[in-house]
């Protein structure tokens, strides 16, 4: 059993992905049905769909859109991490929107891809607080030198669940460690953080990569947060740069064979089922 905490859906005749355009890889349409098909075989048996970075007027429709594929028999979605733009005086009242809807289960600002500053803003910051006691997560997406940065934030909101996503974003068609290794050390010291085991295949040499190019980066980032604090995601479409939503789940499978059942159960489900209440 695996549960999926970080699918992306395309759907371009129905949102606008403004950054899309500069990504050929990923423009085109990458639908539920075509994931679907693949992941039950991989045996993923529960989703949450994570934000695309659509337009900021379509936020709330691509909530609409993933919980109505959501409705269909059958469906793997069991909920949402939706855009948010915290920056922005009108985070409270969308926040109150979104509480109003059990689907939603966290929230995500694209960081790695804007200037710093946005994120050390009082406003922003400010907003982030605002989920403390709510239950819902915050993820937070950054490159390794940013890792300090949105440490100043953690600190300020410790009331709120974070979640690393892709390991830290560390460059491992590079080779590079530093100053990755030691910024995971220190964020994963803060207990409201939990770092998401995901996106790594996409950050390698997508003809050239194995199992052991990954381990170093995903072992550090399981020994830094523990097995209590890790869930797993399959990036998809994105993951399709480094071989695909099977070819990284086989990775995953290879990676964690030395683990005992209870640590694997609680990084491919337990850890999600528990944190997002799954059921």
């Amino acid at each position: 059993m695996i549960i999926d905490t970080h699918l992306h859906l395309i759907d371009q005749s129905t949102l606008s992905y403004p950054w899309l355009s500069g990504v050929p890889l990923l423009n085109r349409d990458h639908s539920y049905a075509e994931y679907a098909q693949e992941a039950v075989r991989c045996g993923i048996t529960d989703v949450l769909h994570m934000e695309v970075d659509v337009a900021p007027s379509d936020m709330e429709a691509e909530t609409a859109f993933v919980q109505g594929l959501a409705k269909a028999p059958g469906s793997l979605l069991r909920g949402a991490i939706a855009p948010c733009r915290p920056e922005e005086t009108s985070f409270a009242a969308y926040l109150e929107r979104q509480m109003a809807n059990p689907f939603v289960k966290g929230f995500r600002r694209i960081l790695h891809t804007v200037a710093d500053d946005l994120s050390v803003s009082t406003l922003f910051r400010e907003n982030v607080k605002r989920l403390s006691g709510t239950g819902l997560t915050f993820d937070l997406v950054v490159f390794p030198h940013q890792i300090p940065i949105v440490m100043e934030m953690v600190d300020l909101a410790p009331d709120v669940q974070f979640v690393l996503d892709h390991c830290g974003v560390p460059d491992i068609k590079a080779g590079s460690q530093h100053p990755w290794r030691e910024n995971m050390s220190e964020m994963a010291r803060r207990p409201n953080v939990i770092g998401k085991i995901s996106g790594v295949v996409a950050y390698a040499d997508s003809d050239s990569w194995s199992v052991a190019t990954l381990r170093p980066y995903v072992e550090h980032t399981i020994a830094c947060f523990g097995w209590d604090r890790v869930v797993w995601g399959s990036d998809w479409p994105v993951s399709r740069i480094g071989g695909g939503l099977s070819v990284w789940v086989a990775a995953t499978h290879a990676l964690i064979a030395g683990a005992s059942a209870d640590e694997r159960k609680k990084l491919l489900s337990g850890n999600a089922r528990k944190m997002w209440s799954l059921g």
